[in-house]
């Protein structure tokens, strides 16, 4: 039995080859399998033996925010091991693209310098729900491995937990299991954080026999006999394969365990890893999952063969071009915080090393492009996201390249700006330049290590990792429980009927109030409550559109909903106020949609479908969906593009979406399967758990996409569509938010309005005379404003008014000077003329604009040796209970105290002695 998806054609693909004979041209398995023909092998094998071919989901987990990127093959399966999901078949295996990249599963520096470490890679893995256990999990390990790859079996030991560590026994049955295949001295007996799993504090956990190959010159059995050697000790010589994990037991909050009523399967083994034992190389950068991309840059960059110390770089470079391509695919795109984050630290750490080998040009997109074309038949998501992978690469690339250039004149500037005596450069420093500027920490390290200064690099990342860690503080949460354990108590599946009909009759099966399951409740005008019900017309929020709000009404009851929700995944549940009566588990009731703010609803989403095709159709086809929200009141959708939208752009976009609702289209939905939608030339999130059978729109002439929404049903009935806004929101990602129906009519005659009222306060000859008439006013009031700035900078450093004071303190001319209220731009050109005229000397100035005050130092360059304006302006701040710094010339400070500007200047004289001292 195989499911659907690219991974499964080739797994199909495969087993029709193996069936062949040798003379229709079958290959020999005595071959040395290639690292993609072992991926279609194991999935292969496994099909044959009634597992489901489940292909790899996103990097980015669904609704689980317990974790950033999928870190391995059970992910998708983790609410099916808990139980909180079922599936439709008890075997499965898959090929999982997984992540793992800073935090605790990865040292991100490390990758490249060592031949097995990875940010992205692939795990094999075959699972049992319920279904089989032990011994068939270890059979089929053993087969595959020695018979299907022909693993000289010799050359493997295994592990099993020891019964240390954990209030569970020895795992004697797994020990029994594998004596079958290999001797006893081969099997070797850890402790429980090397030979046991769980999947939480709490929850389904379970011992794990782990299959190592033996990498020494003796036999395995007598390498283990020579004291602390082993897969235990992390010894070098062995290599873990496979990680077979036994889900028996359920851990409780006391560290009890108590047996799964249905053990479970859950294994893994690294693509990488098998692949290159097969091949007998050292290095998972030789097997033909690397390779191409470490021979790509060697080649962008004229070299070729091994390059001794600077090999790592390249072995970098191939490494972050498969994650890279991966990761956007998924529609990660690099930005400043969480996951957009980790991608932008692969990118640039791959630049950085580029730059290192002498790729002074752009040349990352190159090998990403080589990810592409090598990995495109199996992950069919990266040739349809090509031309994203492209301009996302070349705009990282082109600003990191302007970054380093940034980098390094602010790190120069802070080591001017240290105290000659200091031998520590300042980690909040080199965190700040990470944070700011996505300088490297390790390259600020470099750096100041070459000017005879430290950097404490561990503290570095702890405050980067501080600061985002309270950046992301309460943004992610976890789904209640009450939510699951309802949905567990509930036999039958939720049936919405709200594509149909907006009114039903509906009984009460759940209700939750402070938090807990409970049988009955009554009117509290403070509480919110929330309803399942057996069958319901609201819909729940879900893939951007807003949860359904409307009444429900019974005998004495008056009963509001004010949001429509699944948190749990299935269930609807309904958000309500109580405002009369009572209600008890098992009553039947009338529930009705807000029939009004639904058919707004549906007026923005049918509308934001177009607005996606004529984005697709005006920039390409490399525009995707990054984010919708559609509510009664507007419509806002994020697609991926790298520039702002040029006025004509937004109109044609404009114009084709209305174009489209003139038409007055029929938008209708069919039901298919994933495949079918896929070659229907749907679009959507197909990394979405959509199921068996998937929904797809179709809206007017050419708009297919997978939506679960409600919609209209012509286009006609959107009215009109009209833009509010397109702005930027993240690198590579753009946002316009719209407008329809009579909302639509009221922006355009806002904007009417706002025109009329223009042409008649510039006097313009009609509309079109508006634009020239502003553009000759500004024009105007920037001339003005320059011979305001001149006369300003002459009445600041012309006759003083007595305000200003020239001191000699310590030998060291002073001169102070309250300049009014000249701005900070004029401040600045006064002390430089000020500076001037003194030769040698400090100038503070102070002034006071819209309620706040300034004060800047200047210092003569002859004298920044002595005097460091910096720490001169933050002394006098203090008076306006301000701050401020700045560079040893020139410093300025800001504060809100404007009486304090006198004393600020009269501090001056005893500030400058203390600092000539």
């Amino acid at each position: 039995m195989v499911g659907g998806g690219d991974l499964c054609a080739y797994a199909r693909a495969f087993m029709s080859e193996q069936r062949k004979s040798p003379e229709q041209g079958a290959s020999s398995r005595d071959e040395r399998p290639g690292a993609h023909a072992i991926r279609a092998r194991f999935l292969a094998f496994f099909a044959e033996r009634g597992h489901v071919v489940v292909p790899s989901s996103s990097l980015v987990p669904r609704n689980d925010p317990s974790l950033k990127f999928v870190n391995a093959g059970m992910v998708q399966f983790k609410n099916v091991f808990t139980g909180r999901e079922t599936r439709d078949f008890v075997r499965a295996t898959s090929s999982q693209r997984c992540l793992r990249a800073g935090g605790k599963h990865n040292d991100l520096d490390n990758v490249g310098f060592t031949p097995r470490h990875h940010t992205l890679f692939e795990m094999l893995g075959n699972f049992s729900f319920g279904d089989y256990f032990k011994a068939e999990a270890i059979e089929y390990a053993w087969e595959f491995l020695t018979k299907d790859l022909k693993i000289p079996a010799e050359r493997l030991v295994v592990s099993v937990y020891n019964g240390k560590g954990e209030t569970v026994p020895f795992d004697q049955e797994a020990h029994d299991l594998w004596k079958r295949y290999l001797p006893e001295d081969r099997i070797y007996a850890c402790h429980a954080k090397e030979n046991f799993w769980q999947m939480g504090d709490t929850g389904p956990c379970g011992p794990c026999s782990e299959i190592h190959i033996y990498n020494g010159a003796q036999a395995p059995g007598n390498a283990k006999r020579g004291g602390k050697f082993g897969p235990e000790f992390e010894d070098t010589l062995y290599t873990e394969l496979w990680n077979l994990v036994f889900m028996q037991y359920e851990k409780r909050e006391d560290g009890s365990m108590t047996p799964l009523p249905k053990p479970c399967v859950d294994t893994g083994a690294g693509l990488e890893r098998l692949a290159a034992v097969v091949a007998g190389v050292d290095s998972n950068y030789k097997t033909e999952l690397l390779k191409p991309f470490v021979d790509r840059a060697k080649s962008l960059a004229g070299v070729a063969g091994d390059q001794g110390e600077k090999e790592s770089s390249f072995q970098v470079i191939a490494d972050h071009a498969r994650a890279t391509a991966f990761l956007i695919a998924d529609r990660v795109f690099p930005e400043k915080t969480d996951k957009e984050y980790v991608l932008r630290r692969i990118m640039r750490r791959a630049i950085r090393h580029g730059s290192e080998v002498g790729l002074d040009r752009l040349f990352f997109h190159e090998v990403c492009q080589e990810v592409v074309d090598r990995f495109g038949d199996v992950y069919p998501e990266l040739r349809e996201s090509a031309a994203t992978i492209e301009d996302q690469v070349k705009t990282e690339e082109r600003n990191f390249r302007r970054t380093l250039s940034q980098g390094i004149k602010r790190v120069t500037a802070i080591l001017t700006d240290l105290d000659p005596k200091e031998s520590v450069f300042p980690a909040a420093a080199a965190a700040d330049l990470y944070s700011t500027y996505g300088f490297p920490i390790d390259l600020t390290g470099v750096m100041v290590a070459e000017k005879g200064l430290t950097l404490d690099e561990a503290e570095s990342q702890r405050i980067v990792h501080q600061g985002s860690e309270q950046e992301n503080a309460g943004k992610a949460g976890t789904v209640g429980d009450v939510y699951f354990e309802v949905q567990e108590c509930l036999d039958s599946e939720p049936e919405f009927v709200g594509y149909d009909t907006e009114t039903v009759l509906a009984k009460v099966i759940a209700i939750v109030a402070g938090g807990r399951s409970v049988e009955r409740c009554a009117a509290d005008d403070s509480a919110t409550i929330e309803l399942v019900f057996d069958r319901t017309p609201f819909y729940a929020e879900s893939g951007g559109q807003v949860g359904d709000s409307g009444t429900v009404s019974g005998r004495g009851l008056a009963l509001r909903i004010v949001d429509t929700q699944k948190p749990a995944g299935r269930h609807f549940f309904h958000r309500a106020k109580l405002q009369r009566g009572s209600l008890v588990l098992g009553d039947s009731m009338m529930l009705q949609v807000d029939a009004l703010r639904r058919a707004a609803i549906r007026r923005n989403h049918s509308a934001t479908h177009l607005l996606h095709h004529a984005l697709r159709a005006v920039l390409g086809d490399h525009v995707m969906q990054k984010g919708s929200l559609v509510t009664a009141d507007r419509l806002r959708f994020d697609f991926s593009h790298g520039a702002p939208l040029s006025g004509a752009e937004k109109r044609e976009v404009e114009r084709r979406v209305n174009l489209e609702i003139m038409k007055n289209g029929r938008c209708g939905t069919r039901e298919m399967s994933l495949a079918a939608a896929k070659h229907a030339g749907a679009i959507g999130l197909f990394d979405d758990k959509y199921g068996d059978r998937v929904r797809v729109v179709s809206i007017g002439g050419e708009s297919v996409e997978l939506c679960g929404g409600t919609h209209v049903g012509q286009t006609g009935e959107i009215g009109f569509f009209a833009t509010l806004s397109e702005v930027g929101v993240a690198q590579g990602v753009r946002r316009l938010e719209a407008v329809t129906g009579e909302a639509a009519l009221v922006r355009v005659q806002e904007m009417s309005e706002v025109l009329l009222q223009a042409e008649v306060a510039l006097n313009a000859r009609g509309l079109e005379d508006v634009i020239p008439r502003l553009e000759k006013l500004q024009k105007d009031l920037r001339v003005h404003a320059k011979a305001v700035e001149v006369l300003e900078r002459k009445l600041v450093t012309g006759a003083s008014d007595g305000g200003d004071l020239v001191l000699d303190v310590g030998g060291v001319r002073l001169m102070t000077r309250n300049v009014g209220q000249a701005g900070p731009k004029v401040m600045r050109a006064a002390a430089d003329t000020l500076r001037d005229r003194l030769k040698s000397g400090v100038v503070v100035l102070a002034c006071e604009r819209d309620g706040k005050c300034t004060l800047l130092v200047a210092v003569t360059r002859d004298l920044t040796n002595r005097v460091h304006a910096g720490k001169l302006v933050s002394v006098l701040a203090r008076h306006i209970d301000g701050r401020g710094g700045g560079r040893p010339d020139m410093a300025q400070a800001g504060g809100p105290k404007v009486s304090g500007i006198g004393p600020a200047l009269a501090a001056a004289k005893d500030a400058l002695r203390e600092l000539l001292r």
